[in-house]
């Protein structure tokens, strides 16, 4: 590597550095402001500011220790995400994948209404959701958060692309040796698709963890209030408890942090091998 390719190494390194501090600039704002009394808050704002003389653990004491429900609606949450990553995975992969390596009558119809679907906004179909869920009785219900959530347009299209490039030899091969199509997809063709399915976990995970509009909707009680939803009714026209609100909000970053850790050697190949499949 001569001169002129180091110095370009170094700006596009240090240029990666200044965006990623850019990145981390709202996170350690409010992990700072986690550490400090309401009053100061609602003073100085979130900043960066950091004046250790009123740093304290006294947000975090309260919520690991007094603060009841906001563990029913982080155990609300963490459920919710759970299923709702795990049973969209199961059925999309599916969806995707008879899209993709069979041929039948309309199947290039049902991709294009897949299509249709994921252009058309949430909010449009927010209100025939809603009257579907109050006729068959499931308002108030995890399943009216989970239902609308476990084929997601954006996963099939997705699952679809991936596989596209996966070899269509190995399912003749397992039909002759007398494999059924079930088995040819669970024990051939989805381990293949193991980074597809790691990339789409941490979206889907992350989709369904900060999901707030429809869940607000659709439940009515507060212990079954998700966090986002539960961190939101802390800030009333009577008292808002901007402290505790912000650490509550630090705590949420935790599984998806720990999503992304578990799934990262997967998650570039599976964008970058599903979006270019055609």
């Amino acid at each position: 590597m001569n001169k002129q390719d180091m110095t370009l190494q170094w700006l596009v390194n240090i240029g990666f550095v200044i965006v990623s501090l850019i990145a981390l600039f709202p996170i350690l704002s409010l992990l700072l402001s986690s550490f400090r009394p309401s009053s100061e808050l609602m003073r100085n704002g979130i900043s960066l500011t950091v004046d250790f003389s009123t740093l304290n653990i006294n947000n975090y004491q309260y919520i690991f220790t007094e603060a009841g429900n906001y563990w029913t609606w982080y155990g609300n949450s963490l459920i919710l995400s759970v299923i709702t990553v795990v049973l969209s995975l199961f059925f999309s992969s599916m969806v995707g994948y008879a899209l993709a390596l069979y041929d039948f009558k309309g199947r290039n119809v049902l991709f294009m209404l897949v299509l249709f679907i994921l252009m058309v906004p949430f909010e449009i179909l927010m209100l025939p959701l809603y009257q579907l869920m109050i006729n068959v009785q499931l308002i108030n219900t995890y399943a009216a958060v989970l239902l609308p959530a476990i084929v997601a347009p954006i996963a099939v299209f997705f699952f679809r692309q991936y596989a596209l490039g996966l070899p269509k030899e190995l399912m003749d091969a397992a039909r002759i040796d007398g494999s059924t199509e079930y088995g040819i997809f669970f024990k051939i063709m989805l381990p293949l698709m193991t980074p597809s399915l790691a990339a789409m976990a941490i979206l889907q995970g992350l989709g369904s963890w900060n999901n707030f509009l429809w869940p607000l909707i659709v439940l009515r009680s507060n212990d079954m209030f998700t966090l986002p939803i539960g961190l939101a009714t802390l800030l009333t026209p009577y008292g808002n408890n901007y402290d505790v609100l912000i650490a509550g909000s630090v705590m949420t970053i935790v599984p998806i942090i720990l999503l992304f850790i578990f799934f990262q050697r997967y998650f570039v190949e599976g964008l970058t091998v599903g979006g270019v499949k055609g």
